[in-house]
């Protein structure tokens, strides 16, 4: 299976998680609120940091209806059009230097979603070292050519789209000389529920288009984070936030601080707890292995010469006497030493 370098980090299987946190909009137009989320994802041990590079004027119509979550959830102003919210939360341009700046400072990789081709320009003069695509935007063919000419790696969402939709994508992209891609499964809901996210989808993708595979979260909590690393996810992609009561659109369903921390961590221990398909006693087991097993014990005094019978013989612990399996071939023979009641029993000894 293809693998993917990002920075100095392979993304593919038998490598890492690379998990990106999403910071999203949840800056809320607040410079030091961004520094502070990517002081977060640094500190949570998170692969890379992601925002959003996108206008109102570029990205929705003004007659775009509002979607239904965001009145269920009342994350727009009740006087406020789609394209308003994305108005007011979108990211100041000139910000990009600098927070790409801080994520080097702090170890971990920036990104940022472009979503028109004036945004991926903007985010090559800053040496983004990757380009995300959004669900929403995998029809966007245009997009899609303008970014594979960037010979960047691409990391695809595919949220709401079939196996067709990929393909095509794909194509456009493959068109341009670039392979460089890894996909990410996705629900588009906010938040989707558990029984909509179909996380098998992922290996029906590896196997139809065999590159790494990834999953991109929009649910509350992370225990699909971990299902998804546990059958086989290369990447994981969730928001995070400073606090989910904060205004906005982004910020109800992500992790808070303290949250991204602990699913960085289960992320980790999974990939350890997952380890090798080979099955084996391990070193960690030796020990128990050696003293925890069964093996054949004599159950009372066999003197010298006694033909050994099966009341004889016990099955106990510890394990590094005659294998249990042996016990029909040490019945009917005799001892050649005198055993004592609980000694363990060796070939020497018969």
């Amino acid at each position: 299976m293809k693998k993917v370098k990002i920075g100095n980090k392979l993304v593919g299987e038998g490598e890492p998680c690379f998990i990106i946190a999403e910071a999203g909009s949840n800056h809320n137009r607040d410079f030091k609120q961004a520094l502070k989320l990517i002081d977060i994802a640094a500190e949570a041990g998170a692969s890379a940091v992601k925002f959003q590079t996108y206008s109102a004027e570029k990205i929705y119509s003004k007659k775009t209806p509002k979607m239904s979550y965001l009145k269920k959830e009342r994350l727009a102003k009740e006087e406020e059009s789609v394209w308003d919210l994305i108005k007011r939360i979108e990211i100041p341009r000139e910000w990009h230097k600098d927070l790409a700046d801080y994520c080097a400072e702090k170890g971990v990789i920036f990104l940022s979603t472009p979503f028109d081709l004036q945004a991926v320009d903007e985010l090559e003069e800053v040496g983004m070292l990757a380009h995300k695509i959004a669900s929403f935007e995998i029809t966007h063919l245009p997009l899609l050519e303008h970014v594979a000419k960037t010979s960047k790696p691409i990391i695809l969402s595919t949220g709401m789209a079939d196996l067709s939709d990929i393909e095509t994508a794909l194509e456009v992209i493959y068109k341009q000389g670039n392979e460089n891609v890894i996909l990410l499964h996705c629900a588009i809901s906010y938040p989707p529920k558990y029984e909509d996210l179909n996380l098998r989808a992922m290996e029906t993708m590896r196997q139809a288009f065999q590159l790494p595979v990834g999953f991109s979260d929009h649910t509350l909590g992370i225990v699909s984070d971990i299902a998804a690393v546990a059958l086989g996810a290369c990447a994981i992609e969730k928001h995070f936030t400073l606090d989910r009561k904060l205004p906005g659109p982004d910020h109800f369903f992500a992790l808070e601080p303290d949250e991204l921390k602990v699913m960085v961590q289960a992320i980790r221990d999974t990939e350890k707890a997952l380890g090798s398909p080979i099955k084996r006693c391990t070193q960690a087991e030796k020990e128990l292995y050696r003293l925890g097993r069964r093996s054949l014990v004599a159950a009372c005094n066999i003197p010298k010469k006694t033909v050994i019978t099966r009341e004889m013989i016990e099955v106990k612990r510890p394990g590094y006497g005659i294998p249990t399996k042996m016990l029909n071939l040490v019945i009917g023979r005799s001892a050649r030493v005198d055993i004592e009641e609980d000694d363990i029993l060796f070939w020497e000894m018969i």
